[in-house]
This record gives structure tokens, sequence and C-alpha cells, in this order.
């Protein structure tokens, strides 16, 4: 229940994003959710474990995980600018079978035959839920595989530098690095000419939003986090498909984007293949146990 709430509160958080099209620019309002995210974190961090807390064990694997989340937020919340809610999460999803491709020569760990025939599909449903918005938006349709690679590099970078330090510091040292690494994306696009990145004077409300943002997101890590420490990583895995259901929800609801039947079909040959690359991994580690 805790990692089923922490996936749902992710799309709730893309969504409020969404509202904010042609408010704000995308970079704009990824910087300032992490500066919002890394001052939240980081006085939490301070007040629980002090100044050793900000130690950076490995720091050029942090300033990875640090571009590697600015990269892949930027291009998320653009693609949300541009494309239904529900389309862009579904893209997102094929990371982790990015990652089970790109582990081995990464990190040296050992590919297995389902995480090739896992990906294949996935990647055929992929191409089944661009196929209508590539060809009405061009290349901007490939912002959420470019947000899918961002995530990938994360997740590797996560499991190089696992164990270093708490979750919280290891969270606060993310949205750290992220922050400014965002802040100066935000003013190289504002100083490019290019009219939709200009940076003006942001409402209230959009202020407000971002700072729920940073708050939502920041809940749903730690409700992940609390879900995979009672009840173990491989067991709340499929939960993250709740993400998706979530988004299909508040994107039909919300903004009346109501998927048409070749992105449910894409959506589900995603989730079976993430699935099916779950299920032979944790089956691959019971008998690595039991030998």
């Amino acid at each position: 229940m805790f990692a089923l709430c922490g996936f749902a509160l992710l799309s709730l958080g893309d969504a409020v994003v969404k509202t904010m099209a042609g408010e704000w620019p995308p970079t704009a309002i990824a910087a300032l959710r992490y500066v919002l995210g890394a001052a939240g974190l980081s006085a939490i961090l301070l007040a629980t474990e002090g100044p050793a807390g900000f130690h950076f064990a490995r720091p050029g694997l942090q300033v990875v995980r640090g571009v590697a989340v600015a990269i892949s937020t930027v291009a998320f919340f653009a693609s949300l600018f541009v494309m239904p809610l529900a389309e862009a999460t579904t893209i997102v999803f094929v990371s982790p079978l990015i990652t089970g491709l790109l582990a081995p020569l990464f990190l040296g760990e050992r590919a297995i035959r389902a995480t090739w025939i896992a990906s294949g599909a996935a990647f055929v449903g992929v191409l089944i839920v661009l196929r209508p918005n590539l060809a009405a938006l061009g290349p901007a349709a490939l912002l959420p595989l470019a947000s899918a690679f961002g995530m990938s590099a994360l997740f590797m970078a996560n499991r190089a530098v696992a164990g270093s330090a708490s979750a919280l510091a290891m969270q606060a040292k993310l949205a750290l690095v992220a922050a400014p690494v965002l802040v100066a994306a935000a003013g190289l696009g504002h100083m490019s000419g290019i009219e939709r990145l200009a940076i003006g004077a942001p409402s209230i409300l959009v202020i407000a939003k971002c700072a729920f943002v940073a708050l939502s997101a920041s809940t749903a890590h730690w409700l992940i986090y609390m879900g995979t420490v009672r009840a173990g990583a491989a067991t709340i895995a499929p939960m993250t498909y709740v993400q998706l259901v979530v988004a299909i929800g508040l994107g039909w609801l919300w903004f009346g984007d109501r998927p048409c039947a070749w992105s449910l079909l894409g959506g589900v040959i995603i989730i079976g293949s993430g699935l099916y690359l779950w299920r032979a991994t944790r089956r691959k580690a019971v008998i690595d146990v039991d030998i």
C-alpha cells in the first residue's frame, strides 16, 4: 500500500505539471521543482543526520545521477506539454528494460535471455504508441524516450552507489546536483531566443504548483522506499504500473485525453514485457539462492 500510494502520487504530480503547459517553460518548471526539493530535503537531512549527511561518496557518480535526472525531468515535462499524459508515461516505462540492456555494458552485470526478449517486445510497444504521435508531432514525440534513457542512466548510477548513504541523503544529494544543472539549462534556454523557453515572471499559481510537485514527488519517493523496506524490491516492482493506470485516468478525466486502441495495445505490450522480465529475474534470483 505504501508503494501503491507512492506511484499514484507521482502521476498526480505529472498531471499538475501538464496543467502548466503554456504558462511557464518546462525548463523553468523543472528547475524550480528541484530547487524547492533540494531546499526541503537538505533541511530535513541537516536536522536528522547533521553535516555528515552531506558527505558525497563517489562524487563522480553523484554528478552522473544529478545530470541524468535533470535530462529525464526536462524531457518528460516538455513531453507533457505536447502529448497526452498516458502516452508520455507509457513510453517512459521502457526505462527498466533499457537498464537491463545497458547494465551488462556499464555495470558488468550478466544479461539473461529474458532481458532481450522483454526489451524487444517493449520497443515494439513503444513504436505502436509513438506511431500516431510521431506523425503529428515529429521529433517532439521522442521526448519521452529521451526521458526513459535519462532514467535508465539514473538507475544504473543508483546501483553503483547503493549503500553509500541513507535513502534520505541519497535523495537530497540527487536534488542538490540536479538543481544547479536545471537552473543552468533554464538560463541557456532563456538566452537561446526560443520563444517557448523564454522565462517570464511566474504567477503565484505556477509557483504553488511547482511547490506541490516538489512535495508530492519527494513524498512519493519516500512512500516507495518505505514499501521497498517492508516488502522488498521484487514484491513492490509490479506496483509501478499503477502509475500508468492513474495517468490514463487523470488524462481522461482532467484533460479529455481518451487513449486510442493503438496506445492501449502498446501500453499492454510494454507492461507485459516488464512483468515478464520481473518474473524471470525473480525466478532466477530464487534459483541462484537455492544453488
